[in-house]
């Protein structure tokens, strides 16, 4: 009994999920610059329940000023790395410049 209910959670799970009414735990950190998307959920509750682990684990990683949110939500990307951006802007060189 406990197989069928994962399995027709992850289904209801996938088919929220494409609709964009699942649950994210959406994580910004300040440094490094960072937005994380852990997921997808089928209720707030169980997004709730796992965010702490999370966020351990970043602090575990060295992130500071991390901010947490859940919400519905459909991420195109699950890491947004705006300082890993910026620096590699800085090292682009244009393959025929002078």
């Amino acid at each position: 009994m406990k197989n069928i209910w994962h399995d027709l959670k992850e289904i209801l799970t996938n088919f929220f999920h494409g609709f964009g009414w699942a649950w994210w735990v959406e994580v910004v950190t300040q440094s490094p610059g960072c937005t994380y998307y852990f997921g997808p959920f089928l209720s707030v509750k169980e997004a709730n329940n796992a965010l702490t682990g999370y966020v351990e684990d970043l602090e575990q990683e060295g992130a500071t000023g991390i901010k947490v949110q859940v919400k519905r939500c459909k991420p195109q990307s699950l890491t947004i790395a705006e300082d890993l951006s910026e620096k590699r802007e800085s090292y682009i060189k244009p393959a025929f410049s002078n």
